[in-house]
């Protein structure tokens, strides 16, 4: 039980990767092409560069835009985290971050992890051996204490025989909780195409579910890109966009429907634009879907009631609308540490700050996110 009175689980609590973790962890055949972290004065320095000097994941047409603004985020940050920073980022400090905020149990993202994947293109054996290397990092990282610290392991969509095995990997042999992939799929498909049934089929058997994860920065396609150089516009739009896109293609493409027993969840992207979108696919499949939806015997919005959680920022005063036209039960809880945007130390009080009554408040910083990550 946290400080709050309330037991917490953070469904997307992040990490700061070590910047060698692909060269120290992944297989020796690819060691040659491993990217490798930048280190700098910048405590939150998440770029990384191909062994040519590159960036990687950011294309030319992103140029050389820092990956953080400066101005006032940025010097708050270097004084928040940078303790954080000069002790290695390791799972005691994670656990001790956990303990400040009034944390009980997070799962855990990556932060470069959610651009190591982001190119378009990869070769497939190269991105499996990159999310394997990852998935093995975490193991160990989780290991401190695998109690509280539970992992989200990282599965390539380049090769879908290949994620059905680190999946099967992540859960038997790891201990995970989740698996993710971000909603932009990098390979022009949409999730409802037949390429990526096997995997969803095999979470299932596995009773596994999957986190999808976007960010602000992509070397492939994005929405955000339209706005480029202005990285203000880019991260407004980038991340709920995607997501958006991807819960049209699960909830609305048949995904959930030829799959009933599968669990996803949108992270990281706010939640209050969840009713005008749900209605808006409702709208079109009482319009077209005899048409385009025939694997759909229900409202998309009833697979997403039965399927699918969404997470909420902690200072997100939208929640109540959001609320009122869905209840509840589909709302999860994240405190976005130690990313940027986080409101770290303070992402529970932001929360409980919030208008919405304390059996709300329970459910989704805790009941919610045991039911979709199988936590007792």
């Amino acid at each position: 039980m946290s400080k709050f009175g309330f037991k917490i689980l953070d469904s997307d609590m992040h990490l700061m990767e070590p910047v060698d973790l692909w060269e120290r962890y992944i297989d020796a055949e690819y060691r040659a092409q491993a990217p490798r972290g930048l280190t700098s004065t910048n405590v939150r320095d998440l770029r990384m560069a191909h062994p040519d000097g590159r960036l990687w994941g950011l294309p030319e047409r992103h140029g050389e835009r820092a990956v953080i603004n400066p101005g006032h985020n940025f010097k708050k940050n270097q004084g928040t985290y940078r303790d954080h920073s000069e002790r290695g980022w390791s799972a005691e400090v994670q656990l001790e971050a956990m303990d400040i905020e009034g944390i009980d149990v997070a799962v855990l993202y990556p932060t470069r992890g959610l651009n190591v994947l982001s190119e378009p293109r990869m070769e497939p054996g190269f991105a499996g051996a990159l999310a394997r290397a990852y998935n093995n990092w975490l193991h160990d990282f989780c290991a401190e204490n695998p109690q509280r610290l539970l992992g989200a392991g990282m599965i390539s969509p380049f090769d879908v025989e290949e994620a059905v095995l680190e999946a099967k990997r992540c859960v038997k042999e790891l201990g995970f909780r989740a698996v993710f992939m971000r909603s932009s799929t990098m390979e022009g498909r949409n999730w409802y195409d037949e390429y990526f049934e096997p995997l969803w089929s095999m979470l299932e058997e596995l009773q596994i579910p999957i986190g999808f994860h976007e960010s602000s920065s992509s070397a492939a396609r994005q929405t955000g890109d339209i706005f480029e150089p202005n990285f203000m516009l880019r991260r407004a739009v980038a991340q709920p966009m995607e997501q958006m896109l991807g819960l049209v293609s699960v909830c609305a493409g048949g995904v959930l429907a030829r799959h009933p027993r599968l669990r996803v969840a949108f992270l990281e992207a706010n939640c209050t634009w969840l009713p005008w979108l749900l209605w808006r696919l409702d709208e079109g499949w009482e319009r077209e879907g005899d048409i385009w939806a025939k694997d759909l015997s229900m409202k998309p919005s009833d697979y997403f009631r039965r399927q699918v959680f969404v997470a909420v920022e902690p200072d997100e005063a939208g929640v109540k609308y959001v609320v009122d036209y869905l209840g509840t039960d589909r709302l999860v809880f994240s405190t976005d540490y130690p990313h940027g945007d986080s409101k770290y130390p303070h992402a529970v009080e932001s929360f409980l700050h919030l208008k919405l009554a304390d059996d709300e408040k329970r459910k989704i910083l805790w009941d919610n996110c045991a039911e979709f990550y199988q936590v007792s």
